[in-house]
């Protein structure tokens, strides 16, 4: 399993363009929110002792994809946390609508467009076509971005940026032969 430096760098390394960077910071949320919305129609309940509990497969996919986060970099995943819970919190919000699957599908569209207009400043391919792990880093890259432009985290940043860049430079030198 690739540490954080590297699916960092990885990632970081087709998204160096302040505007396609930008345009992430509107399009992921709007596709995780999408997803959220998506994978919080799929209930089911567990019946105990206790009494009875509803769960959805947003609040088990998201269980998963934090304790990869912890994982990777704990101070990050508990900024992930900070976003993923009023994330599924709102997505309970819009599921008992009628179309909240269309509304969700709406979303994701608009979401992807956006992503791949920043990927059209960026010139380069998204991060996802040859890694598809690269979906679970995509906000987790977003998140060290916000740590990062607050002055936190800066040897995760001198570390991951001198990568990236060498794996930029090795995709656009492999790109003009």
């Amino acid at each position: 399993m690739k540490n954080v430096v590297e699916q960092l760098a990885q990632y970081k390394s087709v998204h160096f363009n302040k505007k396609n960077i930008q345009t992430h910071f509107v399009g992921i949320p709007l596709i995780i929110f999408s997803l959220t919305i998506l994978l919080s129609l799929i209930q089911f309940e567990v019946n105990t002792d206790n009494g009875a509990f509803t769960f959805t497969f947003a609040s088990i996919f998201f269980a998963i994809a934090i304790l990869y986060y912890f994982i990777l970099h704990w101070r990050l995943a508990l900024g992930m946390v900070a976003y993923i819970i009023p994330n599924i919190y709102l997505a309970s919000l819009v599921t008992p609508l009628e179309h909240s699957g269309s509304i969700a599908i709406a979303i994701f569209v608009i979401g992807w467009i956006i992503q791949f207009i920043g990927h059209h400043y960026e010139k380069a391919k998204p991060a996802f076509v040859d890694d598809l792990s690269q979906f679970l880093i995509g906000p987790f890259f977003l998140m060290a971005e916000v740590y990062f432009g607050l002055g936190l985290e800066k040897e995760l940043l001198e570390e991951i940026t001198p990568l990236a860049r060498d794996r930029r430079r090795a995709i656009e030198a492999a790109s003009r032969t």
